[in-house]
């Protein structure tokens, strides 16, 4: 059945010796899933990518990458239930949540269900540096 889920999944690997990490994306939006891909292309050794969260958990455990972006609004499992999956898994994943809402409720219930960060989809252009950060503060 994992196998079955990973499918969904889709490895992406890059091949610069200074890439210092590695992500799993997980938003439903394949241009958006594009654009963090092309933005964060020259932090990570390889990136993964999954289209839910149902898929997350299976991806994660598969895995296990250094940070995690996940999107809120997603079919199926949202992206707090997947962040809850995957700090219950391992309390010590990085999870940052990547959202269009700019909203005071969802960015609480986030850093509830275990989130490290939350970064607006318009603020995109500051991820790389928000995931070095948190890499080089959680080593």
């Amino acid at each position: 059945m994992i196998r079955a889920l990973l499918s969904a999944c889709r490895k992406l690997e890059t091949n610069r010796e200074e890439k210092i990490m590695t992500l799993l994306i997980v938003e439903d939006n394949a241009g958006i899933r594009r654009i963090l891909r092309r933005t964060l292309v020259d932090t990570a050794s390889a990136i993964w990518e999954c289209a839910n969260g149902s898929d997350a958990l299976a991806a994660y455990e598969e895995h296990r990458p250094d940070i995690v972006l996940m999107d809120i609004r997603m079919p199926g499992i949202d992206g707090l239930t997947a962040t809850r999956q995957i700090r219950g898994y391992d309390p010590l994943a990085r999870v940052i949540v990547v959202t269009d809402y700019e909203d005071e409720g969802l960015r609480t219930a986030a850093f509830e269900a275990g989130a490290r960060e939350y970064v607006l989809k318009h603020e995109i252009s500051d991820l790389p540096e928000i995931v070095l950060s948190l890499v080089e503060q959680e080593g």
